[in-house]
């Protein structure tokens, strides 16, 4: 396998970028400013085609409802296009109301999971406007206390208010449904695990799937054999990419550990993942609180790009023969061959060749945009969490 091999896949991979990494953010104690952070949904689609112009690896954007609620996305959408790029991912929010204070969908109160059901079905209203195929549900539904809520009943809740909004979904769009072992519910989570969001996925419909992302799993999980095992069961919808250290840190993906991140794609690329309409929409779930937000997420899809790339030179018909015959050690150095494989120059030959630039990064820097955007975007009020 040669560089070359691969360039057809290269050219249709695609990462979803968020637009709510173009925004301020930072931890619990603070979210931190920056000059040229944007201001509307416009300009943090501005920036997010940025990243596209320098990569060629970002051609969707994914909203965030009410962050970037406008009174017209068709006129949103037109926006995008012009840019380069489109609007993907509508991804809904239950977790900042007073009212979801006990949970949304799962909450004991049925008009407050009336609440949370109908913002649900705007959000499929709009995805009708913007073209968008994926409808995402993060629940932050759970509790902190043993005895506080019945764990079985809010199952069954959870599904009640699932099968209601997926009803609502048009014959082209999805219901993914994440997870998240803990955060902000330390007793238990309504959807805590995978196998949790593929029980429910799996009772909603064909049209349902799991959304995993990278940092919501206990220290030591083998995130790459959940990928195997929701690709064999044809029921991956989606990646949130990022990296951590100790929880859902959102950092950079491939920054804490370039190796795992190198082993989920192994597991993609063996599952089909990356093969045309197999419906794996690879995304970035990201907040920078130190680093320039656009080199930052320059830098995330350049590291899923170099990822895959590893992957795929993976010698996989020696990898079988060792595996069939045996060969413990022999198996571990070809997979490790093409993890420590450089493949940067080969990517920065193949960024030339399509008319891009071979260091991103650097070209944004000497671009002059990050300056711009901090002389222009004064006044007004700076999109950051919850807003």
């Amino acid at each position: 396998m040669t560089f070359d091999d691969i360039v057809p896949v290269l050219d249709r991979l695609a990462i979803e970028v968020p637009s709510w990494a173009y925004g301020n953010s930072g931890t619990r104690f603070k979210v931190f400013a920056t000059a040229g952070t944007p201001r509307t949904p416009q300009e943090k689609i501005a920036d997010a085609a940025t990243v596209h112009r320098l990569t060629g690896l970002a051609p969707t954007v994914a909203l965030h409802i009410p962050w970037d609620r406008v009174d017209d996305y068709a006129a949103l959408r037109a926006y995008a296009q012009d840019q380069g790029v489109d609007l993907g991912t509508i991804n809904s929010n239950t977790f900042q109301d007073d009212a979801y204070k006990l949970g949304s969908l799962t909450h004991t109160d049925a008009a407050v999971r009336r609440k949370a059901i109908d913002h649900h079905l705007e959000c499929i209203e709009i995805m009708g406007q913007t073209g968008s195929r994926d409808l995402k549900i993060w629940l932050a539904d759970g509790s902190n206390y043993p005895g506080q809520a019945d764990i079985r009943t809010r199952q069954d809740l959870l599904h009640s208010s699932l099968a209601e909004i997926y009803a609502q979904l048009a014959d082209d769009q999805r219901l993914v449904l994440e997870y998240k072992f803990f955060e902000p519910a330390f007793y238990h989570t309504d959807v805590p695990d995978w196998g949790t969001s593929y029980a429910h996925v799996t009772a909603l419909g064909e049209r349902a799937f799991v959304c995993l992302d990278t940092g919501h799993h206990a220290p030591g999980t083998n995130i790459e054999f959940i990928v195997a095992q929701l690709l064999r069961l044809g029921r991956l919808g989606s990646f949130d990419f990022n990296s951590r250290f100790y929880a859902d840190d959102d950092l950079i993906v491939g920054a804490a550990d370039p190796y795992q991140l190198f082993r989920i794609i192994v597991e993609v690329v063996r599952g089909g993942g990356l093969e045309p309409g197999s419906g794996v929409q690879l995304m970035l779930d990201q907040c920078h609180n130190v680093e320039d937000k656009i080199p930052g997420q320059i830098r995330s899809v350049l590291n899923v790009q170099e990822a895959v790339a590893k992957a795929l030179l993976l010698d996989r018909e020696a990898l079988a023969k060792a595996q069939q015959e045996g060969d413990v050690l022999g198996a571990n150095a070809i997979f490790m061959d093409a993890f420590w494989t450089d493949v940067r120059a080969d990517l920065a030959a193949y960024r030339a060749s399509r008319g891009l630039p071979e260091d991103p990064v650097r070209a944004y820097a000497e671009s002059g945009y990050q300056q711009r955007i901090a002389a222009e975007r004064v006044g007004g009020t700076q999109a950051s969490w919850g807003a």
